[in-house]
């Protein structure tokens, strides 16, 4: 199982910022913690970034057990 990193809006969404999530691609894993967390979670999505051991990431991406998937939302300021 791969490491799901929940960051923000996706971490109060889910109620955890740090989990465990099966599935052999990040879209598996994006489905995963979907199903898990609920449309609450769910509707967060559209709006983060998905990033794969540090790097951006695309629904395809195989996953392995030892990789970490992060879910960022979006960064505003000033």
């Amino acid at each position: 199982m791969a490491v799901l990193l929940l960051f923000a809006s996706a971490r109060v969404a889910a109620g955890t910022g740090r989990s465990q999530m099966s599935g052999s691609t990040v879209g598996e894993v994006m489905d995963a913690a979907c199903h898990h967390y609920g449309a609450t979670f769910a509707n967060q999505l559209d709006s983060c970034g998905i990033w794969l051991n540090g790097e951006p990431a695309e629904a395809c991406d195989p996953v392995t057990d030892s990789d970490e998937v992060a879910i960022l939302p979006p960064v505003s300021g000033g």
